[in-house]
């Protein structure tokens, strides 16, 4: 039961985020709904996606747990280390520096890395399933965003140096705060000190 909800929950999110990779059915959707109507349901879309892959995962880790493999324990090390880089990456997308010039796509890269880390640190069914979409669509974005014609969106000004600094200071706050916060206390998994 929670492993179908969290699915429909994937299907929901990822679903409406792929979405505008479809440029034409995009620009359609838009014109049906106005610029406002479109976001407010791609809004809606994308929360109740969350909500139910929380949900269903949630449910999935209490009462359906299935063990697919036993990862090495090395592979905790090495996510827990790697997430640092992945954190800054999201965060340098939207404090823009010379990490996104020579990126372009730090977001994309950054969740590919987060998604992966997960997956090489998680050996359950559900965590497979979760990372390995998660990871699917990062990698299918990335390769659409190749083959797009339009302009997109208005571009974010770029800065220097000072922006790339600015990022790393945040993603090391934010990774901090995932590690001793919210990991262990919304996801219900302590990640250091743990063997």
């Amino acid at each position: 039961m929670g492993l179908l909800i969290m699915i429909a929950g994937l299907v929901l999110f990822l679903g409406i985020h792929t979405l505008t990779t479809m440029r034409d059915t995009r620009a359609r959707a838009i014109a049906r709904l106005g610029e406002g109507g479109y976001k407010i349901l791609y809004t809606v879309i994308s929360i109740a996606g969350i909500a139910l892959i929380a949900w269903g995962f949630s449910h999935y880790r209490q009462y359906e747990w299935t063990n697919v493999w036993h990862p090495p324990i090395w592979t905790r090390h090495i996510a827990l280390g790697l997430m640092l880089p992945a954190v800054i990456l999201v965060v340098a997308s939207y404090i823009r520096g010379r990490i996104f010039i020579k990126l372009k796509h730090p977001m994309l890269a950054g969740v590919k890395l987060w998604a992966f880390l997960h997956l090489i640190a998680n050996g359950d069914l559900g965590s497979i399933i979760l990372f390995g979409s998660i990871l699917a669509w990062a990698v299918y974005d990335r390769i659409s965003l190749k083959r797009r014609s339009d302009p997109g969106s208005p571009p974010i000004p770029v800065g220097g140096m000072t922006n790339d600094l600015i990022a790393v200071g945040v993603g090391v706050v934010v990774y901090v705060a995932l590690v001793f916060a919210f990991h262990p206390l919304v996801i219900g998994v302590p990640i250091v000190g743990v063997s």
